[in-house]
């Protein structure tokens, strides 16, 4: 097991969202704060970046090329430039008060963005799906801050996570891919960080990310934490699985609101780290439309 390490010589403010595009062998992620898409090839080390009107808070690579981004106003798709083409539905919360969070494809390649309820006086936070044909639906609710987004490989569960409340959700799945009754998988404690991004492992183990934790962590199907990796930063938020084995986890991190004093001592936060780990991880499917306005 190695140490974790940075990427490349990079910081963002509140880089998340990272996706690996196996095909092209390229990291994805968007800073939200910075309104950018970012994408790194790891062998001839370019790196692009894609500029929008709004926050992104999460996004998903299209089958047709381009993404689909989850902006603060509404979910929109992309042309492989960037450019806004269609929009698909409204944000389902007050924008002004909700932006998108979290989001990410399902084992068919329908797309999930939740949302992060800004003021924290109640839940008032959902996610939404985005279904093949562009229909949008909220599928849960009761939530403060979305996060945690992953599926089991053979699609028979999904976990979410509850940022601000500190806990780790599941969800079982029908063969169709349609929810039933939500349930906790992991509760934390205070000082243990909140549960931010996630993935699944091929041995079914979720792996999450733990706001103003100083760590990411490993967890069993059955809720029993395995491993944890410390890292030189208090806030990581997401992780993914990539590389030419998948056996790469990038850690994505954040320097959102930290004081002069930190970031002179805790100079990385902000970096993208990368950490050789035993087990792969699973791909994240491209957006599937089959509507014919989608272009």
């Amino acid at each position: 097991m190695t140490e974790p390490k940075p990427l490349f010589d990079y910081t963002g403010e509140l880089p998340e969202g990272p996706t690996w595009d196996a095909e092209e062998q390229a990291l994805y992620w968007t800073d939200i704060n910075a309104k950018e898409i970012h994408r790194y090839h790891l062998q001839s080390a370019e790196h692009r970046v894609w500029k929008f009107p709004e926050e992104v808070g999460c996004f998903a690579l299209r089958e047709k090329g381009g993404f689909i981004v989850a902006l603060r106003n509404a979910i929109w798709l992309t042309d492989e430039h960037g450019a806004l083409t269609h929009k698909v539905c409204d944000n389902p919360s007050n924008p002004a008060l909700a932006r998108f969070n979290d989001g990410g494809t399902d084992r068919a390649g329908r797309f999930y963005a939740g949302t992060f309820w800004a003021p924290g006086d109640y839940n008032g936070a959902l996610l939404v799906r985005v279904d093949h044909n562009l229909k949008p639906r909220v599928i849960h609710s009761d939530i403060l801050g979305a996060n945690g987004l992953a599926f089991t490989e053979e699609g028979d569960w999904m976990y979410t996570s509850d940022t601000p409340n500190a806990v780790i959700y599941r969800t079982p799945l029908d063969e169709q891919g349609e929810p039933g009754k939500r349930e906790i998988f992991k509760r934390f404690a205070e000082g243990e960080g909140g549960p931010d991004g996630a993935a699944i492992d091929k041995e079914g183990c979720y792996w999450t990310a733990l706001y103003d934790g100083w760590r990411i962590a490993r967890f069993s199907p059955q809720g029993e934490q395995l491993a944890e990796y410390r890292l030189p930063v208090r806030c990581p938020t997401m992780v993914c699985f990539g590389g030419p084995d998948m056996k790469t986890l990038f850690i994505t991190t954040s320097r959102e609101n930290m004081e002069p004093q930190e970031l002179a001592e805790r100079p990385l936060s902000g970096a993208i780290f990368t950490l050789e780990v035993e087990v792969a991880g699973i791909e994240k499917p491209k957006f599937k439309e089959t509507a014919s306005q989608a272009i």
